[in-house]
């Protein structure tokens, strides 16, 4: 069992303070659902936990282990709301590229990932020919291979079509079924089970 312990967390960029005393426990088989109005940490908090953003008081620790530690790093997925991609490799070489970016705990079916998220026609078309929507869905392949047990999603849900939501969030729940954990901000109505929430 995980368990990832956030205590009186405080951010602030520039001089707006963002955030701060902000603690909650999340436990394997979790999700949490981070809410709040535009501006108000959400995306910072979730980078913050990525080990990407600095924060100005607080701690955050995962079982036994720090924060940017090695066993940190492979145990944590982040995946932001802007797309990363290249527009001019395929569905295939982009999520090949990014499978393998600074996470070497994946498994290397690729190919069933993108029929995962309804791309198996479009494995070999160029990232710059496709929709908003369809460019989303390739990021959120990485969630049918990667073994990490907690994942960091900033608005998995948008430019998704109903059909592609569902996925996601069944995704999601499986993961957690298994032991993962999950936190998660959208400003979409979510029907994942027994999902927890937090304010900002």
């Amino acid at each position: 069992m995980s368990t990832l312990k956030i205590n009186n967390l405080s951010c602030q960029r520039g001089y707006n303070l963002l955030f701060e005393n902000l603690s909650f426990e999340l436990n394997s088989g979790e999700v949490l659902k981070i809410s709040g109005p535009n501006g108000s940490g959400k995306t910072s908090l979730i980078k913050i936990l990525a080990g990407l953003n600095s924060f100005e008081t607080g701690s955050i620790k995962y079982d036994d282990t720090k924060i940017n530690s090695e066993k940190y790093n492979l145990d944590f997925l982040y995946l932001g709301h802007l797309v990363a991609l290249s527009p001019e490799l395929s569905c295939l070489e982009n999520l090949k590229y990014t499978a393998h970016l600074g996470n070497n705990n994946i498994n290397h079916d690729f190919s069933d990932a993108l029929t995962q998220v309804g791309l198996e026609k479009f494995e070999n078309e160029l990232v710059g020919k496709l929709s908003a929507g369809q460019r989303k869905r390739i990021a959120l392949s990485l969630l049918f291979i990667t073994q990490s047990k907690v994942w960091l999603l900033d608005e998995p849900f948008s430019a998704l079509d109903s059909k592609a939501i569902k996925i996601i969030e069944t995704r999601i729940e499986d993961h957690c079924s298994t032991g993962g954990l999950c936190i998660l901000t959208t400003h979409q109505e979510c029907n994942i089970k027994n999902i927890k929430e937090i304010s900002l």
